[in-house]
């Protein structure tokens, strides 16, 4: 089995220590991180994704707004970026420690941040990153 992510779930697990919208969504996401850390694939997709399930029944979600697409976009370039190569919905790949690694330091550094411009989120994601990504879920 493989877990699906939008791309800028990529960055969003980077820094998830337990907080989420609702305690369905929070849960949830915890799951997924265990599945990850237990080695399971994530195959990128375009738009709503596992970590998004729990908010798809809730009217006008921002799972589906245009602005949370482009968030996917700048994600996705920010990262194959990093990775020195082109990344695209239906890939499939693993979290490795290496891999996490090299994503933490450039979302430490702000190399990849460019789809967390706006975000509710970025001020904690932020602070997590400059407290050395403690307590964070996602081992890689």
């Amino acid at each position: 089995m493989t877990i699906r992510l939008r791309a800028h779930h990529l960055l969003c697990l980077l820094t998830f220590i337990g907080k989420g919208y609702t305690p369905a969504f929070t849960a949830n996401y915890r799951r997924i991180v265990a599945r990850l850390n237990a080695g399971e694939a994530v195959e990128l997709v375009e738009g709503p994704d596992d970590i998004c399930a729990p908010m798809l029944g809730e009217p006008g979600h921002h799972c589906r707004n245009t602005s949370v697409r482009e968030r996917d976009m700048q994600a996705l370039a920010d990262v194959a970026a990093l990775l020195g190569r082109p990344l695209a919905a239906d890939e499939s790949f693993t979290l490795d420690p290496a891999r996490v690694a090299a994503l933490r330091a450039a979302f430490a550094a702000r190399v990849i941040r460019t789809a967390c411009q706006g975000c509710q989120w970025s001020g904690l994601c932020t602070d997590i990153a400059a407290g050395g990504f403690a307590g964070v879920r996602l081992r890689g």
